[in-house]
């Protein structure tokens, strides 16, 4: 259910896109995306940062996309919002010393600190490297592709969720491990 509701904003904006254009898309986009926060809202009673985060970008965006009649905008809305949070993530790591990835889920994971920090390492990577393609998606080529991408480029978050969990998995203290 999780799954369907963190897909479900991107999948109808492809819909929409295939069916009419980029501007009922976005609004489609936009609206979906109010509706994926508020059932959030509602299962979880609150929305984290990035919700909040996505939430505003998406609705500033799509605004000046529709506003303004240019496409520009809806397609340079993951480059800003991957790079904003790959400069919170560094500015935090290095500036103030915290790991945010650590505090947001230390809670729930056990790792030792050396693990935490490559996991924010690999977070800070990512978010500016996925800020990277689509920055040169949206620069040098249509917004057809650009909308292939944002749909099939998910298999980007995809791998490296799931090689995330591998290298988390062989970190994790397991109850025999922790006997003393």
């Amino acid at each position: 259910m999780k799954l369907l509701i963190d897909f479900f904003p991107i999948l109808l904006f492809f819909a929409a896109y295939k069916l009419q254009d980029i501007y009922v898309a976005t609004a489609v986009l936009m609206a979906a995306t109010v509706l994926q926060m508020g059932l959030i809202f509602w299962i979880d009673r609150k929305l984290q940062l990035m919700h909040k985060i996505t939430l505003i970008l998406i609705l500033l965006f799509g605004a000046l996309t529709l506003l303004l009649h240019d496409d520009r905008f809806i397609k340079w809305k993951p480059t800003v919002l991957y790079a904003a949070m790959g400069i919170a993530l560094a500015v935090a790591l290095w500036g103030m010393r915290k790991n945010i990835l650590h505090l947001l889920l230390g809670s729930q994971l056990e790792l030792p600190a050396s693990v935490w920090n490559q996991l924010n390492l690999a977070w800070i990577a990512y978010c500016f490297f996925m800020s990277a393609v689509n920055a040169y998606v949206a620069a040098f080529f249509s917004t057809e592709t650009w909308v292939n991408f944002k749909l099939w480029g998910y298999v980007f978050p995809l791998i490296f969720i799931i090689g995330q969990g591998f290298y988390i998995a062989r970190h994790l203290k397991t109850e025999e491990n922790k006997l003393p």
